[in-house]
């Protein structure tokens, strides 16, 4: 048994304080630290021939599992030399695996207009159930605003005003953004806000909370299924994709888009350039000043 555990929670708590680190986040840090320091006996004194190994006892992991890894180490050695428990750092002898970012999961135009009429269908009727109005608020806001799913179900009661076009919310790492809402999400929201009770806390409430990520999850899948799209291509997230990439299409501002997807990072946000490929062959072709000059004869 080593003896870095009270290093490693102050660790920790440094990146939940000052950086805002996820609770999903801080968990894998602390097993993959803990299990690091059992196999190289102690992290905190350890030199660059003992993280070496470790290179070794990773060689079999997927290279998004060994950078996960590694990034923690780095991440804990450069605390270390912060705060004066060493003078040195041995992180650049743990490894960097390149790795490429998976392109998102994507639903065509015609697949969200298939889902949307599944709601409208359902709404049509002269006495819609409950739950198909909170479905249809929900997935006005996935779809219509980019939200992700822990977003979504932990939304206030009154989040949304009628006069206003806009929620700010409080994403990852504790930071807020401005999300611009729809008329088409506000008037659903509405419908559905007439039958939360006005003491409720949350605006999609369930038993003593809110709707769990994980019911939310099995009600997207059952829409896709009704719907006629397979299930495994939908998933609240694969809506936030949706909302990403068709507002690119149709020609919004990467920045604006980082923005409203309340990416720390534009990096992350360009992903979704991977559709705009063929369209912006079509923006020079049609539109560049060039376009208009006779080609050079030879």
């Amino acid at each position: 048994m080593t003896t870095d555990a009270p290093l490693i929670d102050r660790f920790l708590e440094m990146m939940a304080a000052e950086r805002g680190a996820a609770r999903n986040t801080l968990l894998a840090y602390r097993t993959d630290l803990l299990a690091a320091s059992e196999a190289i006996g102690g992290l905190e004194k350890a030199d660059n021939a003992a993280l070496e190994t470790l290179a070794g006892l990773w060689s079999q992991l997927s290279g998004s599992t060994v950078a996960r890894k590694a990034s923690a180490l780095r991440g804990f050695y450069a605390f270390l030399q912060e705060e004066g428990f060493r003078a040195d750092n041995p992180a650049a002898s743990l490894p960097r695996p390149a790795l490429q970012r998976p392109l998102p999961k994507i639903l065509s135009a015609a697949d969200i207009d298939r889902i949307f009429a599944v709601i409208e269908e359902r709404l049509a009727v002269e006495h819609p159930s409950l739950q198909d109005m909170r479905l249809s608020a929900m997935i006005e806001l996935l779809y219509g605003s980019g939200l992700r799913a822990t977003e979504l179900v932990s939304l206030p009661r009154r989040a949304l005003a009628s006069d206003r076009p806009f929620l700010i919310l409080r994403g990852k790492g504790g930071k807020e953004r401005m999300v611009p809402i729809s008329d088409r999400a506000r008037a659903a929201v509405a419908t559905w806000s007439a039958f939360v009770p006005n003491d409720a806390l949350w605006l999609f409430p369930s038993g003593k909370s809110h709707l769990s990520r994980i019911r939310l999850y099995q009600m997207v899948k059952a829409l896709a299924a009704a719907a006629g799209i397979s299930p495994d291509r939908v998933s609240p997230h694969v809506l936030r994709h949706a909302f990403a990439t068709h507002l690119l299409e149709g020609g919004a501002d990467l920045r604006a888009l980082q923005t409203m997807l309340g990416h720390a990072d534009i990096g992350t946000t360009q992903i979704y350039t991977h559709v705009e490929s063929s369209r912006l062959v079509a923006l020079v072709n049609s539109r560049h000043p060039l376009v208009d000059l006779k080609p050079r004869s030879s």
